[in-house]
């Protein structure tokens, strides 16, 4: 399959997920300074043939002339080679800007071509939501069905979604947690019938667009702390919030395509499957507990699937038997542990720790995080092994998506930007639905 066709059909009809057949090294860079640039050529090798490279690179160029950091992607010092990776300065103040400001005109651009249009259903935690109605609101091609938990997204992730009064929008509160919604969505994509009818389409990290586009920040933050020799930089660590897989999963990826990667740090909140995983071996899922980074309230981690197919040595067969069995049981044996042992670490922060994090980052540096990052940046102290190589925290959102949890550690209630100072008056248009198939289908009929 191309990348246009695997953009469009996002999830697999047999359920599987896209991946790329071959691993690109990374190009040489030598000369290319702006993030854009960079980022055109490291993605250039997975979408060659399906789209001409000066449109290609256009399309990257416009979608981070949207981002409010002519860096797009800053880096903030911590102190003691310790260093921060700021990807929230994207229009709706989360990383999940980084992809979708590009996917959103991926998907346009082949849509156009194809003479096609699509739905794009998507399930989010909080920011992937906000994210892709930004990049897709007003778009000819596409209508956007966009499923959230209700009440376990913060007020500021759920205005961001439903403020937005476009008609080719539909915001669906479910009665349920994300891995609910994502699981509706999985089902719909299964359902040949549902698929033909509106032409589905995911936004989710399960379509590998996303995780392609998040591949070029680990490359220039790693190129902004280390110094490059004979075109190479030399070795850094990455610690990554992580509650999807996608964010890590595309560090692992730019580790696979030559970038000089010592740890791969995988943080968590208090549904700490992942760690749970890498210290016993089981893939066991308990019941979700409502956090304070609710972003990262996941049992169910979709680009994880990936990266277990990678390391079974890409046998889907294998693949397709642990996770079924999975979910039928919630638990179950994974072979290939001790090998995925060798390239992450882990680590764990829950409610209170986030609250003391967010208090302390602040009272030494005078920098507000946000819940999701503060869980990175205590994780990647507790983690690191060698002080002499550069860390990067991924920080993944602007403190001011999490005003409450951010003033309840600090005292001091973060702003949002003024592009966004009238969100909290604005009304909102969406509408509620049980954690079922046929009422989802009703909605994106609703849609029109």
């Amino acid at each position: 399959m191309s990348f246009g066709e695997a953009l469009l059909t996002g999830l697999a009809v047999d359920g599987g997920l896209y991946c790329p057949a071959e691993v690109p090294p990374l190009p040489a860079l030598d000369g290319r300074t702006s993030y854009a640039d960079i980022a055109g050529a490291i993605m250039w090798p997975f979408v060659e043939g399906s789209i001409e490279r000066d449109v290609f690179e256009s399309m990257v160029a416009e979608a981070y002339a949207s981002f409010r950091d002519p860096a797009v992607c800053p880096i903030v010092e911590l102190g003691d080679n310790h260093y921060l990776l700021d990807l929230a300065k994207g229009p709706t103040l989360a990383f999940k800007d980084v992809a979708l400001q590009l996917v959103g005109r991926l998907l346009d651009h082949e849509l156009e071509k194809q003479g096609r249009r699509v739905t794009v259903l998507g399930a989010t935690s909080g920011d992937t939501g906000s994210a892709a109605i930004e990049a897709l609101q007003g778009r000819d091609n596409v209508s956007v069905v966009i499923l959230h938990p209700k009440g376990r997204v913060s007020e500021v992730q759920r205005r961001q979604m439903t403020t937005v009064d476009a008609a080719n929008v539909r915001n669906v509160a479910i009665d349920g947690s994300f891995d609910d919604c994502q699981d509706l969505v999985k089902a719909a994509f299964n359902d040949t019938a549902l698929r033909e009818e509106f032409g589905l389409a995911a936004v989710n990290s399960i379509n590998w667009a996303r995780v392609m586009a998040q591949i070029v920040y680990y490359v220039t933050s790693a190129r902004a702390v280390a110094p490059v020799v004979d075109g190479a930089s030399q070795p850094v660590s990455f610690t990554v919030p992580t509650g999807n897989f996608g964010n890590v999963l595309a560090g692992w990826y730019a580790k696979r395509m030559g970038l000089a990667v010592d740890q791969l740090v995988v943080a968590s909140n208090q549904n700490d499957i992942l760690p749970r995983f890498f210290e016993t071996g089981r893939l066991t899922a308990r019941p979700v507990a409502p956090s304070l980074s609710p972003s990262m309230d996941i049992q169910v981690s979709s680009n994880f699937e990936r990266l277990l197919w990678e390391a079974s040595g890409r046998d889907g067969k294998a693949i397709d038997q642990l996770l079924t069995a999975f979910r039928a049981d919630g638990d179950v044996d994974v072979p290939w542990v001790d090998g995925l042992r060798a390239e992450f670490d882990t680590g764990r922060l829950d409610d209170d720790g986030i609250l003391a994090e967010i208090k302390l980052v602040h009272a030494q540096l005078g920098l507000l995080i946000d819940p999701h990052t503060a869980v990175g940046t205590y994780v990647a102290r507790q983690a690191r092994r060698d002080n002499s190589v550069p860390m990067i925290t991924l920080g993944t959102a602007d403190p001011a998506k999490f005003p409450d949890a951010v003033e309840k550690a600090t005292g001091v209630r973060p702003a949002l930007p003024p592009f966004l100072s009238e969100l909290m008056s604005r009304p909102e248009y969406l509408v509620d639905a049980p954690n079922d198939l046929g009422a989802v289908a009703s909605e994106m009929r609703a849609l029109g």
